[in-house]
């Protein structure tokens, strides 16, 4: 168990934390949210004692390890299997421990020959990779993963999904990824008015409780204020008749009484709203029998045809270093096909955010200098607007791209691409540098525009939001899927799933009769209700004492603000026992949950 007890930090005016608490618990999964800027990876730098609590403490067991995802990239060994290997402990099983670590490189898109690469050649994506590996393999009892997908395909990111939710160990988890947070955390702690609020469940039920309760507060202060009114009316009236001067005294007390006005300031948030060019006509481009390769190397692209026409919303996905960015690329006219035929509209003007052309952005100029550049209306407050809209307010408009962070860069593009009219947008992984919120901008302004888009991605919530058709790259072969993210997971799904799927025991052609179905749904349900009982009746107790722990940690965090030190004693040993029943609980909830899932699984339904 961490406890964070009354923390309080500031950088300069900017207030983080103040006098904010919470606990971590026995195998408790926790994301953690926040806007971009809010301290959450300041709190992370805070638990590894990386940065300087100004009140407060962290109080960590001793003998505690934690296990942290740097970006700080430095090896030592001459493989990739030998650097993931350093971590492990050495024990009589140490095979075990290798088949586990070469797993996780394996889950994390590494193949067998990268495995005897020189770390130190590796590109930046698969480094961060490479790192991300080597604490997962160190088994410590708590991760800490800052970012863990921004550099993941949508296939590793569903492998560390799975892998993340058998984790015995404690989680603190910082992702943009609303889908992966929920699929992977028990619990979400919210950064909220420089303190924290934690809840059992997901970011949409924290965001609703603090949704209800700053509602409630309105509708208080509003309530105090029309009380202030009326009381401040009554002392003006009376202030000055002495044989009124203890009522005007008991008014004023009254006054004081009521809630303080608190302006909170609005959390700045960037707006999208792509500008538009006319497309006259419907087919935009046309590809006939495209293949690509580069130079000496095997084709990322074979024999792939396609359109794209007026409105289309095409999703690009699969493993990276496939040839997703490099099928952008030839849709960009930023590379050639190495055979076939693409074909593009006279009228097509196209906006491509990359990683590439964020590296083409001038290091001299200033972020209102390099949005200028895009603007075709000379006007200066063009810039300046859009230079707000990506949260580059007053004098961060001013600062050199130069001292710009990767994400501040992105941000800077973004700005230009809304600045110049286009009726085809390229997006490759637009969501790595943004927070929830701006990721649902994001989304509502691409199901506003009205040309073509196609993105390249592997965030979920992005993809089940945005597509309505695919190229899939999967398993050596690139194909177009007409149909949405969710079709083609239920009609085809990715073919490293698909090895862990149970073959049904029953027939399609023995479900097809209406008489034989029913005798197939009556049994179905006498071997399901049992264990969805079961499941049901453990979450509830589960619930329960969750409940019952929560009360408990209140009053341990009370005591400890009370220094009193016979109530803390009392309250850790029945802190411990409550999380031992939770854990029993846990457990077996986990093991029914199981069962249920092998049940569906074997008596599915079509």
């Amino acid at each position: 168990m961490i406890q964070i007890q009354n923390i309080s930090k500031s950088f300069g005016a900017q207030l983080l934390f103040k006098e904010a608490s919470f606990l971590v618990s026995s195998k408790e999964r926790i994301g953690l949210i926040g806007r971009n800027g809010s301290g959450k990876s300041t709190l992370f730098k805070l638990i590894l004692e990386q940065e300087d609590l100004e009140a407060g403490s962290i109080q960590i067991p001793k003998r505690y390890s934690l296990g942290y995802l740097s970006q700080h990239l430095e090896f030592s060994k001459e493989t990739v299997q030998e650097e993931v290997h350093s971590v492990l402990a050495c024990n009589e099983e140490g095979w075990i421990e290798t088949h586990k670590a070469e797993s996780i490189l394996f889950g994390l898109g590494f193949t067998e020959v990268e495995l005897q690469k020189d770390p130190n050649l590796l590109s930046g994506g698969f480094q961060i990779r490479l790192n991300l590996a080597k604490v997962l393999a160190s088994e410590p009892q708590m991760l800490l993963l800052d970012e863990p997908t921004n550099y993941l395909d949508v296939v590793s990111t569903r492998w560390l999904a799975y892998f993340l939710r058998q984790w015995k160990g404690e989680l603190l988890l910082i992702t943009h990824d609303r889908s992966f947070m929920d699929s992977v955390c028990t619990h979400t702690v919210a950064i909220y008015q420089q303190k924290f609020r934690k809840i059992k469940g997901g970011v949409q039920k924290l965001k609703e409780i603090l949704a209800e309760e700053e509602e409630l507060a309105k509708r208080s202060l509003e309530n105090d204020e029309k009380k202030r009114e009326q009381l401040e009316k009554v002392v003006e009236k009376f202030r000055y008749k002495a044989s009124k001067a203890a009522m005007v005294q008991s008014k004023i007390k009254a006054m004081d009484k009521l809630s303080k006005v608190v302006y909170v300031e609005e959390e700045k948030q960037i707006d999208f709203l792509f500008n538009e060019a006319e497309f006259p006509g419907k087919r935009m481009l046309q590809a006939k029998n495209v293949s690509f390769a580069y130079p000496n190397g095997d084709y990322l692209i074979e024999e792939l045809s396609l359109e794209i026409l007026k409105g289309d919303r095409l999703a690009i996905i699969g493993p990276n270093g496939r040839g997703k960015t490099t099928l952008l690329n030839l849709i960009a006219k930023e590379l050639e096909a190495s055979q076939g035929e693409l074909s593009f509209s006279p009228n097509l003007k196209v906006n491509y955010f990359g990683q590439t052309n964020i590296n083409r952005l001038d290091l001299e100029n200033t972020v209102e200098e390099e949005i200028q550049t895009a603007v075709t209306d000379s006007s200066k407050g063009r810039a300046r607007s859009l230079a707000g809209l990506m949260m580059f307010s007053q004098d961060a408009a001013l600062k050199k791209i130069s001292m710009l962070s990767g994400g501040e860069r992105s941000r800077v593009l973004l700005a230009k691409i809304l600045a110049n009219p286009c009726n085809l947008l390229l997006l490759d992984e637009p969501t790595n540098h943004l927070d929830m919120e701006s990721i649902q901008s994001l989304i509502e302004a691409l199901d506003a525009y009205r040309g073509a888009a196609v993105v390249v991605t592997h965030d979920e919530d992005l993809l089940h939001a945005f597509a309505k058709k695919l190229i899939v790259f999967d398993g050596g072969n690139c194909f177009v899927y007409e149909g949405t993210y969710q079709e083609f997971l239920e009609n085809i799904g990715w073919s490293f799933e698909k090895e862990k799927q149970e073959v049904k025991t029953t027939s399609s052609k023995d479900k097809s009769s209406r008489q034989k179905r029913a005798e197939y749904v009556a049994e179905r349900s006498k071997i399901l209700r049992p264990l969805q009982k079961s499941v049901k009746d453990l979450e509830d107790a589960a619930h329960q004492q969750e409940i019952e722990v929560s009360k408990i940690e209140e009053a341990l965090v009370l005591a400890a603000e009370n220094e009193n030190g016979s109530e803390i004693n009392t309250l850790s040993l029945a802190l411990s026992e409550a999380n031992k029943k939770l854990d029993h609980l846990y457990e077996s909830w986990e093991e029914a949950s199981h069962m249920l899932e092998e049940a569906e699984q074997k008596y599915q339904l079509d």
